[in-house]
């Protein structure tokens, strides 16, 4: 869990420095993780929360703000478009670094070489293993096209 340490721990040091953004955002964090927790823990299977299923969270909360930053482009509200940048920018901050298409590219066709897969039909166990192996590190959109090309080909 050093994740949700790590997560505290910056919140903590924004509190002190009075940092309003990186407070706000971090709160938005601590909410979502916590809102995980709990669903994870009433849930039949009674998981825990681990670094894999943060990643995830942290993922989510980009790409919310993402579609936030479409909207408020579209409405031409360049303050919002700045303000969600800087939270992705914070939220980011806890997430492994991101691997280039390139990298993707070389990962996938390893794997595809590796276990023989030739048809689009086996597009699931290409994505399941990058979700597996490569939680966080890699967009799994991108990966999804970059895999559909190759097997396309």
């Amino acid at each position: 869990m050093d994740l949700i340490k790590n997560i505290e721990e910056k919140y903590k040091a924004s509190i002190k420095s009075k940092k309003t953004e990186e407070i706000n955002t971090l709160r938005l964090i601590r909410n979502a993780i916590k809102n995980k927790d709990i669903e994870l823990r009433s849930s039949e299977k009674k998981e825990t929360l681990d670094n894999n299923k943060i990643i995830s969270i942290l993922q989510n909360l980009i790409k919310q703000r993402r579609d936030s930053i479409d909207s408020f482009k579209k409405a031409s509200r360049d303050d919002l478009v700045k303000k969600e940048e800087k939270e992705i920018e914070i939220i980011k901050s806890f997430l492994p670094e991101q691997l280039d298409s390139e990298q993707i590219k070389k990962i996938i066709e390893k794997f595809i070489d590796e276990k023989n897969i030739s048809s689009i039909k086996d597009m699931g166990q290409v994505m399941a293993f990058i979700k597996k192996d490569y939680a966080g590190s890699i967009d799994m959109g991108l990966a999804g096209k970059i895999a559909k090309e190759i097997l396309n080909t």
